[in-house]
């Protein structure tokens, strides 16, 4: 897999000859596909550069990871003294100039571009057929998977799905109805159910195979509240793990082991980082080790972070101490020289000794030292997940045996602590409030994941969240009128006044 993902950032730069920086630029020369793919190999190396993009510090390096774990409410501001850009996504403060949105947006049409070009190849060669056709489902999940991003982040967006050869092609674009990019997203994702393959060799969880589409396809239509289309396709998924090699770690920590994350079946798809190795424009660059870490102390095999994105300490109190899966998700005691202490001492001159994130700061396996450029895999999709979207489904159609039954499979997993059986959490048994019950397992299990903030999108709670009697990060601020989606980047706006209106209250 490494040596597949390396070739990866060596096309990256290839492929973005093919891809637009922004919606409108300055064409320098009009470009043609068939200059390029003569023959499948040329194909897969054009798909292949989409994965540049992606694991790049634009996009899951840390700029569209970043804002999406500091909208929500597991996450806040620790460092205050870290660029305003990312303190206003956090804030819901943010304006259209917004130096975070300014960055992913670009690099999400730089990842669609390859995309597209990729498609393009695939229908020029077109043979041999099984081949090619699974090139093309390749790249037609990574567009919605890119698509299904900015769908939720910004509503209305542009929708590209040709090979761009000549810049004017997109310069007056309008904005796409969400309905109809949600059902753009939902063709690609049936294309690539049809036509990945079920597995790739050495369980490479970098690039998507059937049970992947399904997962997404599981995942967009709960999203969409068509809850009889989500269960199909997460039981699907869940009824052929053995096929796809699918199902929970024994151990929970090990999910987020970067020494050790290759090809583990509870991975379903992941953003492969490899460790101390970039390529240009940004690919392979990954902060989110630092962002998340500790300033001011180290653990053995980790120096100091950056205490960016800090939960606050209702998160960590709230979270019962008997749960195995809080003591993975945090760091709350680390070193000063080879005293080991605790989180009162954590970034003493920077405003937030608390508690601090555990999944991505200290076992990401080779890096540069403080977990940047590291050896992560970040998970986008994995089998609890497909557990935790059935669960719910069930629930909604009022399947109450399946809902418990899945929810129950991950609780078990939860009890084995580190190779210990504990007896917490306990299983779920009939009666008490399912649906909160659900949602709260979700918020525990993906912690950190970048998936709450558009859990709290689609169930419609932002203002119990952020301003509720319990709420574990208050933003009395909170606008539900404005703050579910984010500003359409204004110099796009400056230059492209079919964008317009941007998104309300910006």
């Amino acid at each position: 897999m490494k040596k597949t993902l390396y070739r990866s950032i060596l096309l990256g730069l290839l492929v973005t000859a093919f891809s637009c920086t922004d919606l409108v630029e300055e064409p320098v020369g009009l470009l043609a596909p068939e200059a390029f793919f003569k023959t499948p190999k040329d194909v897969e190396t054009g798909v292949l550069g989409t994965y540049a993009h992606i694991a790049n510090e634009q996009f899951y390096g840390r700029k569209l990871v970043l804002s999406l774990l500091l909208r929500g409410d597991m996450a806040d501001i620790g460092d205050r003294n870290t660029p305003g850009r990312r303190q206003q996504v956090n804030d819901f403060n943010m304006d259209s100039n917004n130096g975070m949105v300014t960055a992913f947006w670009p690099r999400a049409y730089k990842i669609i571009g390859a995309a597209n070009a990729g498609i393009a190849g695939a229908k020029i060669v077109a043979e041999p057929a099984e081949e090619i056709n699974a090139l093309e489902a390749e790249a037609r999940f990574i567009r919605a998977f890119t698509y299904y991003h900015l769908v939720r982040i910004f509503g209305d967006i542009p929708y590209i799905d040709f090979f761009i050869e000549n810049p004017e092609e997109v310069k007056d674009i309008a904005k796409a109805p969400a309905a109809q990019v949600y059902e753009a997203i939902i063709s690609d994702l049936e294309y690539a159910k049809q036509n990945l393959p079920d597995e790739y060799p050495a369980s490479i969880r970098s690039r998507p195979t059937k049970g992947t589409a399904a997962a997404y396809l599981a995942s967009v239509h709960l999203t969409l509240g068509d809850s009889q289309k989500a269960y199909d396709e997460a039981k699907y998924v869940i009824d052929n793990k053995g096929t796809f090699g699918y199902g929970l770690m024994e151990d929970f920590a090990l999910l987020f082991d970067g020494s050790n994350a290759d090809g583990l079946a509870e991975h379903i798809f992941v953003i492969d980082f490899l460790g101390q190795v970039t390529g240009g424009d940004n690919a392979q660059t990954d902060w989110m080790g630092p962002i998340t870490g500790v300033r001011s102390v180290k653990l053995p095999n980790t120096n100091e972070g950056w205490s960016v994105a800090v939960p606050s300490m209702d998160v960590f109190d709230n979270w019962d101490e008997r749960d195995y899966r809080k003591e993975v998700s945090f760091i709350d005691s680390a070193y000063i020289g080879d005293e080991l202490v605790g989180y009162d001492q954590f970034a003493p001159n920077h405003g937030s000794p608390r508690p601090h994130i555990g999944k991505y700061w200290g076992p990401c396996g080779l890096s540069r030292g403080d977990c940047g450029q590291s050896d992560n895999n970040y998970s986008a999709m994995r089998y609890a997940e497909v557990l935790l979207i059935a669960a719910e489904a069930a629930n909604n159609l009022g399947n109450t045996g399946d809902a418990i039954d899945f929810i129950n499979q991950i609780r078990a997993r939860a009890r084995n602590w580190a190779g210990t059986q504990v007896d917490f959490p306990a299983d779920v048994t009939a009666g008490g409030d399912l649906t909160e019950i659900i949602r709260e397992e979700r918020r525990l299990e993906l912690a950190f994941e970048y998936k709450r903030w558009y859990d709290i999108k689609r169930w419609n709670i932002g203002d119990n969240v952020f301003k509720g009697a319990s709420s574990l990060e208050p933003h009395e601020n909170f606008d539900s009128s404005r703050d579910y989606f984010f500003p359409l980047p204004q110099d796009e706006l400056d230059r492209n006044v079919n964008l317009k209106p941007q998104n309300p209250g910006y």
